[in-house]
């Protein structure tokens, strides 16, 4: 057995911060196109949503640095323990991981960063009661005064990863160019 673990918003746009937009539509359908071409050696393991599993949906815009600030390393070890067993009991001959460029926590080369210090955390709260509208205009808002950037490294989860399971192959999806992402995927998936 193969197994290819995938970020879970790689394949359900619903679980995105601010609710899906085109380019989450598309991301998934391409994949889902791509999945059902694998043969019967891979299996595909989407974990639970480091973001959802601490803070819910829908959620702003955070960095890197502000989910750290909330705790979310301790919840981002919990999923790699999970990840973990799952590799020890299945025994995999390859495993691929599919993060996302400039996660938070599943960005693998790229995440985002901003000062944790000065972040409005009272929108985590005010963000659930916004229609998808005002989340998607609230949310570049929040982008722009926090100054996000992408900055070259692991998100929080993808780190624990990464120096748990060195061996693994590792695939960063950019939504922003669907086409040569898949083209990473397909790539990873025959070498």
């Amino acid at each position: 057995m193969k197994l290819l673990i995938i970020a879970p918003c790689l394949l359900s746009p619903f679980y995105v911060y601010r609710g899906p937009k085109e380019k989450e539509y598309r991301t998934a359908e391409e994949l889902r196109r791509l999945f059902a071409q694998l043969g019967d050696e891979w299996q595909v393991l989407a974990y639970p949503c480091p973001e959802y599993e601490l803070i819910g949906w829908p959620r702003p815009p955070m960095s890197r640095e502000a989910y750290m600030h909330l705790g979310m390393v301790e919840k981002a070890k919990t999923i790699a323990d999970f990840i973990g067993r799952v590799l020890t009991e299945e025994m995999p001959e390859k495993v691929v991981f599919l993060g996302v460029r400039g996660s938070p926590t599943c960005g693998i080369f790229h995440t985002s960063s901003s000062d944790p210090e000065s972040y409005p955390y009272k929108t985590v709260q005010e963000f659930f009661y916004l229609s998808k509208e005002e989340r998607l205009k609230r949310s570049k808002e929040l982008v722009i005064e926090q100054n996000f950037r992408l900055v070259q490294m692991p998100g929080i989860l993808f780190e624990i990863l990464m120096a748990r399971f060195p061996e693994a192959v590792y695939v960063e999806f950019d939504k922003e160019d669907i086409e040569d992402s898949i083209e990473r995927v397909k790539e990873a998936l025959r070498n």
